[in-house]
C-alpha cells in the first residue's frame, strides 16, 4: 500500500502516467499523456506570427520559448491554433497543457483584448470546461491547474474592450459580460443561463446597488464571468468534504467598488443541506466565507452579500455539504434549549447563593457546590458566547471579532469539562479516601488550576499555532477548525478524556452506592439498590457531562438526523438539568431555598 508505478504512455502520446497501490490494486493517481498534433499546432500558430526563428517543438513553445513570439500578435487573433486545439481529446495530460498555454496568453496578450480574442480565448477553455469530460481534471498533475485556470480568465477578460458601452461574449460552459458604467449610473446587473450538464441549465445573477456607484471617481467599466462547471475542479482540491453547488462568479470592477449581490440557482436542491456563500482567495487557493453572508436561502436559490476585492475575492459561488444536516427541528431544539438553559442556570447561580451559607457548613458540601457553581457559570458564558459568536459570523464579518469569541468559547466550554472534571475527582475522594483529608486551601488552589489554569493554557497554544497561517478558524462559523489544521482536536481530545474519566466515576458510584443495607431482605435489597442506582445515575450524568458523550454518535455516522437531535436535545438543555439534578433535587437546597423565598416575601408585605 502507498507504493508508486510510473508507466510511459503509448506510442501515439508523449508523458507519463502515475499509479498508486491501494488494497492490492493499481489506482491512477495522475495522467500526463497529451497527444496534441505538434507539428500541426505550430504550422498555424505561424500563421499568425511573424517570425524568422526556425520552427520548434510545441512543448517549449508552451513552456517558455514562446515569451518572444506571442509578443509579436499582440494586435493579432490567435483563431488559427483553435481548430487542433478543439481536435484533441480532453485527457488529462492534454487540459494541463492547454490550462499553461491560457496562462501564457493571459500573461502577454491581454493588454487589449478585443470581442474577437475573447472568443478564441472563450472557445478554447470551453473545450476544457465541457461537463462531459471534466471528471478528467481529477487526474491532472497539477493539483492548482483548476485555480490557475480561474486566475488566468480573471486576468484576460479583466481587460475587455467594451464598444457602444458593453459587450457579451457567450460559449456553453464559459460566458462574459462587461458594462460601461460611472458615477450616475442606475444600477447594473448581469444575468447568466449556462449549460450545467446534459439534464439542463443553471442561472446566476449578478447586480450591484445603485449606492456603489457614488463611490466611482471617474468612468470605468464592470465585467463578469460566469463558468457553470468549474466549481467540480476546485471543490476536488478541498481537504473539507463540501460541494459546489452552484456556478462560479468572477467580477472585474474598480477598486472603489466592494459590494455586490450575488443570485445563485441550486444544482441539487437538497432541502436539508444548508448552503455557504464564500469567496475564493486567490492567493490561499481555498473557498473562503469571511468575504460573503448569506441574505437568503431558499430550496432552490441563495442570495449572497459579498465584498469584491481586485487582489484576492474575485470569484464567488456556494458551497454545500452533505455531512451537516439541516432541520427546521434543530434549529428549533438548538433556540429553545440555549434560552431555557440560560436561565435555569441564572437561577441554579441564584438559589446557590440564596442557600450558600447554609449549605456550605462542612468541608465536602462546600467542595461539591464550589464545583458546582463554577460548572454553572462556565457553561452559562458559553451558551452566551455560542449565540453571541453566531451574530458575529452572521451579521458583522469581523475577523478579528470571529477569532476573539472563537478564543473565549473554546476557553470556556474546556472550563466546562474541567470543572466537570474536577467534580468527578472530588466524589471519588471522598468514596475512596475517607480517612485522607484534604483543606479548604488546597482544595481552592488545585481547582481553580485545574479549571481554568488548563483551559487557560490550552486556549492560548491553540490560537498561537494556527492563527498566524490563517488556520485557526474554520470556514463557516466562529468556532474551531477541522479540516485544515486539525485545531478542534484542542477541544475534542481533552472533553473527550474527562467524559471517559468520568464515566469511570459513575461506575464506582453505582458499584459502591448499590451495595445493599444491613437488614434489608432480599426484594427490599434489589429494589432499593436499583432505585440508588438510577438515581446516582441520573443525577451524575448532567453534572459530569456524560451526555456529551452522544456527540461520537455524530461523528459515526454524521448524516444521520436522529443522532443529531438526540445530540442537541441532550446537550442544549443541559442548563436546565443542572438546575433540576444538582440543584432542586438537593434536599437541603430545596427547602431551604422555599423557606427564603418565604420569609423574603412575608418580609416584603410588611
Amino acid at each position: 500500500n502507498g507504493a508508486i508505478c510510473i508507466q510511459p504512455c503509448s506510442p501515439s502520446f508523449h508523458g507519463d502516467t502515475s499509479y498508486v497501490c491501494e488494497d492490492r490494486k493499481w489506482q491512477m493517481l495522475s495522467d500526463a499523456c497529451a497527444n496534441l498534433d505538434v507539428q500541426s499546432l505550430f504550422q498555424h500558430w505561424t500563421s499568425c506570427l511573424v517570425v524568422t526563428e526556425a520552427s520548434f517543438s510545441f512543448c517549449s513553445l508552451i513552456v517558455s520559448n514562446v515569451f518572444s513570439s506571442l509578443q509579436r500578435i499582440s494586435e493579432t487573433d490567435f483563431s488559427c491554433i483553435i481548430p487542433d486545439i478543439l481536435s484533441s481529446p480532453a485527457i488529462p495530460g492534454n487540459i494541463a497543457d492547454i490550462v499553461d498555454l491560457l496562462k501564457k496568453i493571459s500573461l502577454l496578450l491581454s493588454d487589449n483584448v478585443t470581442r474577437a480574442k475573447m472568443q478564441s480565448y472563450s472557445r478554447i477553455a470551453n473545450h476544457i470546461l465541457n461537463s462531459s469530460i471534466i471528471s478528467n481534471w481529477a487526474f491532472v498533475r497539477d493539483r492548482n491547474a483548476g485555480s490557475e485556470l480561474l486566475d488566468s480568465v480573471n486576468l484576460f477578460a479583466g481587460k475587455l474592450l467594451l464598444r457602444n458601452g458593453s459587450e457579451s461574449v457567450q460559449e456553453p460552459f464559459i460566458a462574459t459580460k462587461g458594462y460601461s458604467i460611472h458615477r450616475n449610473t442606475s444600477g447594473t446587473s448581469f444575468n447568466f443561463s449556462m449549460e450545467f450538464n446534459n439534464t439542463g441549465n443553471i442561472t446566476g445573477h449578478v447586480a450591484i446597488p445603485e449606492e456603489e456607484f457614488l463611490k466611482l471617481p471617474r468612468a470605468s467599466r464592470a465585467v463578469s464571468i460566469a463558468l457553470p462547471t468549474l466549481g467540480a475542479v476546485m471543490e476536488s482540491s478541498q481537504s473539507e468534504p463540501v460541494f459546489v453547488n452552484g456556478m462560479v462568479l468572477s467580477l472585474s470592477l474598480p477598486e472603489e467598488l466592494r459590494r455586490v449581490l450575488l443570485t445563485f440557482e441550486k444544482v441539487n436542491k437538497l432541502e436539508q443541506v444548508e448552503a455557504r456563500c464564500v469567496g475564493w482567495h486567490s492567493a490561499e487557493r481555498r473557498w473562503d466565507s469571511r468575504p460573503c453572508r448569506t441574505q437568503s436561502d431558499t430550496v432552490s436559490s441563495v442570495v449572497c452579500v459579498c465584498t469584491h476585492q481586485r487582489r484576492t475575492y474575485k470569484s464567488f459561488s456556494i458551497l454545500m455539504s452533505p455531512a451537516a444536516p439541516r432541520s427546521a427541528v434543530l434549529d428549533y431544539i438548538t433556540r429553545v434549549g440555549l434560552g431555557l438553559s440560560i436561565l435555569s442556570l441564572v437561577l441554579c447561580l441564584v438559589i446557590e447563593a440564596v442557600v450558600w451559607h447554609h449549605v456550605t457548613k462542612t468541608e465536602i458540601t462546600y467542595m461539591r457546590h464550589f464545583c458546582l457553581v463554577n460548572i454553572a457559570a462556565s457553561l452559562l458564558v458559553a451558551d452566551v458566547l455560542f449565540i453571541l459568536a453566531a451574530i458575529v459570523h452572521n451579521t458583522a464579518l469581523n475577523y478579528q471579532l470571529c477569532v476573539a469569541a472563537t478564543f473565549f468559547l473554546h476557553f470556556f466550554y474546556l472550563a466546562l469539562f474541567f470543572w466537570m472534571f474536577t467534580l468527578g475527582l472530588l466524589i471519588l475522594y471522598g468514596l475512596l479516601l475517607i480517612f485522607f483529608k484534604i483543606t479548604r486551601s488546597v482544595f481552592l488552589a488545585a481547582a481553580f488550576a485545574i479549571g481554568y489554569g488548563c483551559p487557560l493554557v490550552i486556549s492560548i497554544l491553540t490560537v498561537a499555532i494556527t492563527e498566524p497561517k490563517n488556520g485557526y478558524l474554520r470556514s463557516g462559523a466562529c468556532w474551531l477548525n477541522w479540516y485544515e489544521t486539525k485545531a478542534l482536536l484542542a477541544f475534542v481530545v481533552p472533553a473527550l478524556s474527562i467524559i471517559v474519566v468520568n464515566l469511570v466515576v459513575v461506575v464506582v458510584v453505582v458499584v459502591k452506592t448499590g451495595r445493599s443495607s444491613v437488614g434489608e431482605g432480599c426484594k427490599s435489597q434489589d429494589l432499593s439498590s436499583m432505585i440508588r442506582i438510577s438515581k446516582n445515575v441520573a443525577l451524575l450524568t448532567p453534572l459530569l457531562g456524560l451526555t456529551w458523550g452522544f456527540g461520537l454518535a455524530t461523528i459515526l455516522d454524521s448524516r444521520s438526523l436522529p443522532f443529531h437531535v438526540t445530540f442537541a436535545l441532550l446537550n442544549a438543555f443541559q442548563g436546565f438539568f443542572i438546575l433540576l439534578f444538582g440543584t432542586l433535587l438537593d434536599r437541603k437546597v430545596l427547602i431551604l431555598d422555599y423557606m427564603n423565598i418565604f420569609y423574603s416575601l412575608r418580609n416584603c408585605s410588611l
